[in-house]
């Protein structure tokens, strides 16, 4: 009788408003995200054109910031989970603020350096992921289970608009006015996000600590990962979802030396046939709610995470000219829409299933695991190319991607009875 009810109550949920409040996280997260779109490929462009890097230095900017990012977070995310997010939320914006700032302050001097750039990309990349930790507990806090499916459709199509929206714009701005001024305007946008957090209001209760949730030592840094490995409603998505991402990610510096180099599209044909798929994300946030009340929640995650994993082989088979476009925005664009539908549904699908005083250190986890595995596996599939040629290479991550749906779990699980109980208590901690 539990699933009906969810159903009917998931129908009338996309109809209503979430609210004032939900709306100044939205608008924070919104205005955010189009700026860290907006300076997409400034940090590149910056290395290369006003510190004269080389290719390695850039590679090496790319990977390593955001993997020393990740390891930084590690210790984070049990920081957060015994303090009020929004704080922390805040605060996470200012850092971010001042470390973007700091580099069009250092270029107006003179003293802009390379090392300064790894510095900052690895304090944004740590602070990304605390944020996205404490934002996911103040999400839950702010509204109702039923609605989050709804919310988190609406989180996903805000990252796709600004995907689609924010490099052309960047790369005009950068075209006419140099790549500073879209790195400012990223820092702008971290503190006008802290002003809309800060503008949700309200006072937030200090999260309850309890010795055996907060764990001691080292083994309260690992109880994010303890918790998922130990869920068998979360386990096998964090497996599939660091796979396929990491898969997918791998393939990206490939088909740039393929589409760039041996088939000679021209760098806005490139930037075109990765930036009208992303149209595909707005299509799949706003089918994941009517799917979900007609076909149920389970059914609806696993055939879209199966499609999602169905089209990168083609990739391997890009050609040149007007066909080779169209092919990668086919491609890219079926890709997009059932990952833009998975992604809705698993973002609510974590935290229904975690309790509420563990958010943080479970997205926390989740986050370093999947960051991590894609600058691994990135880093392996530049080796393989090295030995294979891109095209092959392309072509073994699209087979192995096949396989992925294989660890999508089978069964829906819903969550456990302490859970529930802590949920139905917990619905509006915020006054």
């Amino acid at each position: 009788m539990r699933r009906p009810l969810i159903r009917r109550s998931s129908g009338r949920a996309s109809g209503r408003p979430l609210g004032r409040r939900f709306g100044w996280l939205w608008g924070a997260y919104a205005v955010s995200a189009f700026g860290t779109w907006l300076a997409f490929d400034a940090f590149p462009l910056i290395a290369i054109v006003v510190l004269h890097s080389g290719t390695a230095q850039v590679s090496a900017l790319a990977a390593a910031g955001a993997a020393v990012g990740a390891l930084v977070a590690v210790p984070l995310g049990p920081w957060v989970e015994f303090r009020r997010k929004r704080p922390v939320m805040i605060a996470m914006d200012l850092i971010r603020f001042a470390a973007m700032a700091s580099i069009p302050v250092a270029f107006a001097f003179g003293w802009l350096s390379f090392t300064q750039l790894l510095v900052v990309s690895v304090i944004v990349a740590a602070s990304g992921i605390t944020f996205s930790a404490a934002a996911g507990a103040c999400l839950k806090a702010l509204v109702q289970p039923q609605d989050l499916i709804v919310a988190s459709a609406r989180f996903e199509a805000t990252t796709w608009s600004a995907t689609v929206l924010g490099p052309p714009l960047g790369m005009a701005a950068i075209g006419v006015f140099g790549p500073m001024l879209t790195v400012t305007a990223d820092a702008v946008s971290y503190l006008l996000s802290a002003v809309g957090i800060r503008a949700i209001g309200g006072k937030e209760p200090r999260p309850v600590r309890t010795e055996e949730r907060e764990g001691r030592g080292f083994g309260s840094v690992l109880d994010g990962w303890r918790y998922i490995l130990t869920n068998p409603a979360l386990r096998p998505l964090l497996i599939n979802n660091a796979l396929v991402n990491s898969l997918i990610m791998a393939t990206m510096p490939l088909l740039a030396v393929l589409m760039l180099g041996r088939l000679g599209f021209a760098p806005w044909q490139y930037g075109l046939a990765f930036a009208v798929p992303c149209l595909g994300g707005l299509i799949g946030s706003r089918l994941a709610q009517p799917l979900v009340t007609r076909f149920g929640r389970h059914r609806v995650m696993r055939t879209a995470g199966a499609l999602r994993a169905c089209w990168s082989l083609g990739l391997a088979f890009i050609g040149p000219g007007v066909a080779g476009l169209v092919l990668v925005m086919t491609v890219e664009f079926g890709l997009i829409v059932f990952a833009s539908l998975y992604n809705t549904l698993l973002s609510a699908h974590r935290l229904h299933h975690t309790p509420n005083d563990r958010i943080a250190r479970t997205l926390s986890a989740w986050s370093v695991t999947t960051k991590a595995t894609a600058a691994a596996m990135t880093g392996l599939w530049g080796v393989l190319a090295g030995f294979t040629g891109p095209r092959p290479a392309i072509a073994l991550a699209g087979v192995a991607l096949l396989a992925t749906p294989l660890l999508l779990p089978r069964e829906a699980r819903e969550p456990a009875e302490p859970e529930k109980a802590t949920n139905q208590t917990a619905k509006h901690p915020l006054p």
